[in-house]
């Protein structure tokens, strides 16, 4: 499968690029949903605020390690 998208492409560099792209989607998806819920939790307890603010950096924080993990994967296995 992967010779035959290579063969259309003509480089397996593309194919990492391409693939970085997609990987890049779903975290960028979770930022989103993190600090929209966070601050729809902020605007209905404002007491809480330290601990849902903790809990939204600890959240991005494994979102980007995910998109990091994405950016490092074409250069680990590209040829």
């Amino acid at each position: 499968m992967s010779q035959t998208i290579a063969a259309v492409t003509g480089d397996l560099k593309a194919l990492g690029s391409i693939g970085y792209g997609l990987a890049a989607i779903g975290p960028g998806v979770g930022v989103g949903i993190i600090f929209g819920n966070g601050t729809q939790a902020l605007a209905r307890q404002p007491e809480a605020a330290g601990l849902i603010r903790a809990n939204q950096i600890l959240g991005f924080a494994f979102c980007e390690a995910l998109a990091l993990i994405g950016l490092v994967m074409p250069f680990v296995y590209g040829s």
